[in-house]
C-alpha cells in the first residue's frame, strides 16, 4: 500500500474558548480557532478539533498561545446547515506558545477530480484541486487545495489518480453564501500549496 503522509503544524493564538462538537466511542471533543497571522498582517483562522484529553493538559482561553501539530481532515456534513464539507485541524498534540506564528503542511495523496485552471481578472493563474489522503482502516480525508502561478501551471497537467506530495499551509477564507432566508456568511478552509516536492522511494518526500 502506498504510503500517504498528513503532518499540520500550527502556531498561533486562539481565537476563542473551546466548546463541544460531538462524542465518539466514549470520547469528547471540543473545537476552537487558532489565529494564526500570515507575514502580510492578515491572518488564518483554522478550525482545531481537539479530543478532551490534550486539552486537560493546557487550560485555553481566547488569546492562549498555542502549539498545535495533527493531521488535516475533513467530515461531510449531512446536517442542511453550513459547508458540506468540513475542513479541521485534529489535534494530536497541544503545548503551551510562546507567542510566534507559523503555519505549515505536508500532504501526500492523490488527485480525485480534474485540476480547474483559471485566471484572476489580472492574468494571474490559479487551480484548484481536491487531494484523496489515505488515513487508517481504509478512510480517507479529500482536502481542497490552491495553487497559484507556476505551481498552477504544474499542477494543472496531471491527471485524476496521480500522486503528489506538497507543502503549503492551512487557508480560511470567508465568502457570502446565498440561502432562502438571505445571504450568510460562512468560512471556507484549504490549503494554500506553495510547492510541490518529490516524493523518495520509501514514500516520503
Amino acid at each position: 500500500m502506498e504510503k500517504s503522509q498528513n503532518y499540520v503544524e500550527l502556531w498561533g493564538v486562539a481565537d476563542a474558548a473551546p466548546v463541544f462538537s460531538h462524542e465518539n466511542h466514549g470520547e469528547r471533543f471540543y473545537r476552537f480557532p487558532l489565529r494564526v497571522e500570515r507575514l502580510s498582517g492578515q491572518s488564518d483562522l483554522p478550525l482545531i478539533l481537539a479530543p478532551s484529553a490534550l486539552l486537560g493538559r493546557v487550560e485555553i482561553t481566547e488569546g492562549t498561545p498555542l502549539r498545535v501539530i495533527g493531521q488535516l481532515r475533513s467530515f461531510n456534513n449531512r446536517s442542511g446547515h453550513g459547508s458540506r464539507l468540513v475542513i479541521s485541524t485534529f489535534a494530536q498534540s497541544i503545548e503551551s506558545g510562546d507567542g510566534g506564528h507559523f503555519n505549515r503542511i505536508l500532504l501526500t495523496g492523490v488527485l480525485c477530480k480534474p485540476p480547474t485552471l483559471r485566471r484572476t481578472p489580472l492574468g494571474r493563474s490559479i487551480c484548484d484541486m481536491i487531494l484523496a489522503v489515505n488515513r487508517r482502516y481504509g478512510r480517507a480525508d479529500y482536502l481542497p487545495c490552491i495553487a497559484w502561478g507556476q505551481v498552477a501551471a504544474q499542477v494543472a497537467q496531471m491527471q485524476v489518480g496521480d500522486r503528489l506530495t506538497l507543502e503549503g499551509r492551512v487557508q480560511s477564507r470567508t465568502y457570502l453564501k446565498q440561502t432562502d432566508e438571505g445571504s450568510e456568511e460562512r468560512t471556507a478552509y484549504e490549503v494554500s500549496v506553495m510547492q510541490l516536492l518529490e516524493e523518495e522511494e520509501d514514500g516520503t518526500p
